[in-house]
C-alpha cells in the first residue's frame, strides 16, 4: 500500500491510503474535500471509505460533502458526532479493504469517541502504519478535552505503545517542533531530542512534513511515552506514571507558544511508500 500525506488547513494532516493492486483508496480524516478529490483524480484511484479518528471539524468536516459526491461511500468512526457516519466501529474491530487490513483501536481522552487505525498488508514486508489522530503526535500527545490522564496512560502504554516497534506513526497535526521544544525543556540532556528537534526545524524551514515517525523512535524522545524514566519523574516531582503524565500535560498546556508564522503553510501532498527512504514532493 502507499500512503499519501496531505497537508491542509494550518497544520492538519489528512491521508490517502492506496491499495496499489486494485487502485482503491481509503481516506483518513478527510477535512478538505476539494483537495482530497484533486489527489484522487491525479492518482486515478477510487475512494471507497473514510476512516475518521474523531468528530472535531478539522478532521471530519469533509465527510458530508464527500458522501454526497461519492454515492455508496462508507464512513467509519466511533462517535455519533462524526458527520455522515455509516459504520460505527468498536475497539479491536478489524476491517478489510482489498489486501489492506485495519484494526480499530479505541483511545478515548482527547475526545470520548477517539479511534486510531492500525493498518498492514498480510504477507507484506513493509512496516505497518498507525493513524493516530490527536492521541499520539510526533514528540507529544493530545490534550485531555474529554478524558483523563488515566485514559491517556492506557492509550499510550497498553494500546498504542504495545504495537510493533517498527510501526510508522502518521498523526493528525504538524506539531513536531513545538512538541520537541517542550521535550527538550523536560529532558535538556537528551541528545536524541536535540537531534530530532534540529531535524524537525530543518523540515519546517523547507515546508516538509515530519511524519511519519516510528513507534520505536517515539519512546526515545516523546516525554509522554517516557513517564517511567528518571528525568521525567525529576521534572514533574512525581513517581507514579499516571501522575507524571498528568503533570506533563499540564506543563505542556502552559508551555509558551512559538510566534505565529506570517502566512500559513501551503496545502501540500507527499507520497510515502511505507518502506521508501524519502518523501517525494508532488
Amino acid at each position: 500500500m502507499k500512503v499519501k500525506v496531505i497537508s491542509v488547513l494550518e497544520d492538519n494532516y489528512m491521508y490517502l491510503v492506496i491499495e496499489e493492486s486494485t487502485r482503491d483508496a481509503i481516506a483518513v480524516d478527510a477535512a478538505v474535500p476539494k483537495r482530497l478529490l484533486e489527489i484522487i483524480r491525479k492518482e486515478d484511484v477510487v475512494l471507497r471509505a473514510i476512516l475518521t479518528t474523531h468528530h472535531h471539524w478539522d478532521h471530519a468536516r469533509g465527510n458530508e460533502e464527500l458522501a454526497r459526491l461519492c454515492p455508496g461511500l462508507r464512513v467509519y468512526g466511533a462517535d455519533e458526532r462524526i458527520g455522515a457516519l455509516t459504520h460505527k466501529v468498536t475497539h479491536e474491530q478489524e476491517l478489510t479493504f482489498g489486501a489492506i487490513r485495519v484494526r480499530c483501536l479505541f483511545t478515548p481522552c482527547h475526545t470520548s469517541g477517539h479511534m486510531c487505525y492500525f493498518m498492514w498488508e498480510d504477507g507484506s514486508p513493509d512496516a505497518p502504519a498507525l493513524f493516530s489522530g490527536d492521541t499520539l503526535f510526533v514528540g507529544g500527545c493530545g490534550k485531555f478535552f474529554e478524558g483523563t490522564a488515566e485514559q491517556m496512560y492506557t492509550n499510550l502504554t497498553q494500546i498504542l505503545g504495545a504495537l510493533p516497534k517498527e510501526t510508522k506513526v502518521f498523526c493528525g497535526h504538524e506539531y513536531t517542533v513545538r512538541n520537541l521544544k517542550f521535550a527538550l525543556k523536560v529532558e535538556p540532556e537528551n541528545e536524541i531530542v536535540k537531534k530530532k528537534l534540529a531535524w524537525a526545524k530543518q523540515r519546517d524551514d523547507e515546508d516538509l512534513p515530519t511524519v511519519p515517525s516510528t513507534l520505536q523512535e517515539e519512546f526515545l524522545y516523546n516525554p509522554f511515552l517516557r513517564v517511567t524514566e528518571e528525568p521525567l519523574q525529576k521534572f514533574t516531582g512525581k513517581t507514579d506514571p499516571v501522575e507524571v503524565l498528568r503533570t506533563l500535560r499540564t506543563e505542556k498546556d502552559n508551555f509558551k507558544k512559538p510566534k505565529e508564522r506570517p502566512n500559513p503553510p501551503a496545502m501540500l501532498a507527499f507520497d510515502w511508500g511505507l518502506f521508501s527512504p524519502f518523501l517525494e514532493k508532488k
